[in-house]
């Protein structure tokens, strides 16, 4: 594969997973460069190792000259696409030009059909029932650990942005210390040193997010969905990435695309990663779709490994 530009900078994590479906991986900048010099050099690397697919990764519109020699090598096997084509189809992201106003990459964005929406219930239901006596146990000794590691309430609940920016209030177990935020609201983060021994059992293994099959019941939240976001951070995202609203034309998830694919957020361009998942998955929902992610959440948590690309 080669990829020609660099419009978008692929990140070390989406490379490794690539390479487990591409061989060979060759990045060509086409900044500063001739037609003539690219087609040389796509040419070299022809020779010396095989090509299947060429992504078009530049920041201008490639002349048409160049087009016309692209298509030239599709009937010797070598097919080309463009970046947005590319990640959706092999890293499952929605790609966001943020440098543009155009809305083109919106116009699938659209909340659930009704045959969608139910099909959501009834898996959110099935969800509740099955997980009921996992989560009722994961209560029953939380309280028993809590009460000796971090005296307190068992639970904690939260205001979260739902469904159309509503506000709803969110519930876990809680997994922090009582004077977690003295110093002001913060993202939460691997190996938090904010949390006790038993809650960091449980994030860690997502049980202190089961009880939201609460918020779920209520219909407040799916069971798989992009996750809720305090008020305090959609604001601020909002005024620095463009289209993040998008993500509310659904109601959020205990688990969801960008969580079995990228690690905690901490900041803005975390923020924009993650908002490219939950765009892939409201533009792409199916119930297939649906079913992937919860099996791979399944094994993020019977494993700790991050979803494998090449098996999605």
């Amino acid at each position: 594969m080669v990829i020609l530009g660099d419009r978008y900078n692929f990140s070390k994590i989406e490379l490794e997973r690539l390479k487990k479906r591409f061989n060979n991986i060759t990045h060509i900048s086409y900044k500063h460069k001739g037609i003539k010099e690219s087609i040389r050099i796509v040419e070299g690397i022809r020779r010396d190792t095989p090509i299947t697919l060429i992504v078009l990764n530049t920041k201008v519109k490639l002349p048409h000259k160049f087009i016309t020699y692209l298509s030239k090598l599709e009937p010797k096997g070598i097919n080309y696409m463009t970046l947005e084509e590319f990640l959706e189809k092999h890293l499952n992201k929605c790609y966001l030009n943020f440098n543009s106003d155009s809305k083109s990459c919106l116009e699938d964005i659209h909340p659930y059909t009704p045959f969608q929406y139910c099909q959501k219930r009834f898996i959110d239901y099935f969800a509740v029932i099955t997980l009921f006596p996992i989560t009722l146990l994961a209560v029953i000794y939380s309280w028993y650990r809590v009460k000796k590691e971090s005296p307190g309430s068992l639970f904690f609940t939260q205001k979260r942005v739902g469904l159309s920016e509503k506000e709803f209030t969110c519930i876990k177990l809680r997994s922090m210390h009582l004077d977690a935020e003295a110093n002001g609201a913060q993202f939460a983060k691997k190996d938090d040193p904010r949390t006790f021994p038993w809650g960091k059992k449980i994030r860690d293994n997502k049980l202190d997010e089961l009880i939201q099959l609460w918020n779920v019941f209520k219909g407040e939240m799916h069971f798989v969905g992009p996750r809720p976001e305090r008020k305090i951070w959609t604001k601020e995202f909002e005024k620095s990435i463009p289209y993040y609203t998008q993500r509310h034309v659904v109601a959020p998830g205990i688990t969801g695309l960008a969580q079995i694919k990228y690690q905690y957020g901490s900041g803005k361009l975390d923020a924009e990663q993650k908002l490219m998942y939950d765009l892939y998955y409201i533009k792409n929902w199916s119930l297939f779709l649906e079913i992937k992610i919860i099996w791979k959440t399944a094994l993020f948590v019977l494993t700790k490994k991050r979803e494998d690309l090449s098996n999605f």
